[in-house]
């Protein structure tokens, strides 16, 4: 018995570094912002109190107690960062040290073993690398997607912290995350909903406030909107973020985004609010009245994967307001300047000057 198993996973083994390299190129113009299996995924399984050796694999499952932590009490956190091919022939894997501490802060918020920022960098170039032939053309408008994840995998019933963990980062290709790219969208304020609460999990970049968000964000689709802009669930007064990505307006040359205890602090967003001061801009990080909706020039969703998403909209149908950003459907100048900037930084076609960008050759 024991032989046919082994010949059976062998088999399966061989069938699945066949269909590895008999994969054909994706066609870069037309990818859409979705799952797309790769060469291979790195992996770093935590025991005893410590961080063992990074692992290469090319399989996409994983092998996982029925009684793990990540499943019943969602000790599971993620990332999202993006690599580009340059004009150059570089790739540049955008603030990636950024994403490690990002996640060490969720670690820190759901009681997991903090990874080193050295072994995650680590980790991330050693899946881009790897991975390499998947990494879009310069000039396609598309990007190679880099997810990490980290999950609890010992058994535990009763509520507490696992003994053991298992990070992972795959990869994919990837386009706009919007269908519509950097055009602008409406968007709609569902009160009756709740993303993350104050004072909870809304800082962590954890699965369950995308879970919470589900709901909302299918009523918003089945409308015709592209996202919801959530409110404080305290108060209902204040923006918080929309359901992918951080909220941003523009109003009197000055950048103002919401500041509050339940929003993920978007590195998009940090790269954005830097690149507007370098334009000479001002940048507001503080409570946003919804009512000063109506005040802004210009409006927009950032995030990694969508970097910029134009609203042309907001849409409040409890109180039957709508707030208009965009007259001719068009992206406004400043939210322009920015993608374009911070684009071309990503891309290596201008200078890295904050040193945001980490370069493979």
């Amino acid at each position: 018995m024991d032989f046919v198993f082994s010949f059976i996973n062998k088999a399966y083994l061989c069938n699945q570094i066949l269909n590895t390299f008999c994969m054909e190129t994706p066609n870069w113009s037309e990818l859409s912002f979705g799952y797309m299996p790769t060469d291979y995924n790195i992996r770093c399984a935590y025991r005893n109190g410590k961080w063992g050796t990074l692992e290469i694999t090319s399989d996409t499952t994983i092998p996982m107690h029925v009684a793990a932590t990540s499943l019943h009490y969602g000790q599971e956190a993620f990332e999202g960062l993006k690599a580009f091919m340059g004009k150059d022939g570089k790739i540049r894997i955008f603030r990636p040290d950024e994403n490690a501490k990002r996640l060490q802060s969720t670690c820190d918020g759901i009681m997991m073993p903090k990874m080193s920022t050295e072994l995650f960098l680590e980790a991330v170039v050693k899946a881009v690398t790897l991975n390499k032939r998947f990494v879009p053309p310069y000039g396609s408008g598309a990007s190679l997607y880099i997810r990490p994840l980290l999950i609890g995998t010992s058994p535990q019933v009763g509520v507490k912290p696992a003994d053991e963990y298992l990070f992972l980062i795959f990869v994919m290709p990837v386009g706009p995350y919007f269908k519509e790219g950097f055009k602008p969208t409406p968007m709609v304020i569902l009160r009756q909903y709740d993303r993350a609460a104050p004072l909870g999990t809304g800082t962590y970049k954890v699965g369950g406030n995308y879970a919470a968000s589900l709901v909302a964000g299918e009523k918003a689709h089945a409308m015709g909107y592209s996202a919801v802009l959530y409110l404080d669930a305290k108060e209902k007064k204040y923006v918080d973020e929309c359901g992918p990505a951080n909220f941003f307006g523009i109003k009197n040359n000055t950048y103002i985004t919401p500041e509050s205890t339940s929003i993920l602090p978007s590195i998009t967003n940090k790269s954005l609010m830097q690149l507007a001061r370098d334009m000479g801009m001002k940048v507001e990080q503080r409570r946003v009245p919804v009512e000063e909706l109506s005040t802004f020039e210009e409006a927009g969703a950032c995030g990694t994967a969508a970097v910029i998403s134009p609203i042309i909209r907001i849409d409040d149908i409890v109180e039957n307001i709508s707030y208009q950003f965009s007259k001719n459907g068009e992206a406004g100048p400043v939210c322009t300047r920015l993608y374009e900037k911070l684009r071309a930084i990503q891309n290596g076609d201008e200078p890295d000057v904050h040193g945001w960008n980490v370069v493979i050759d």
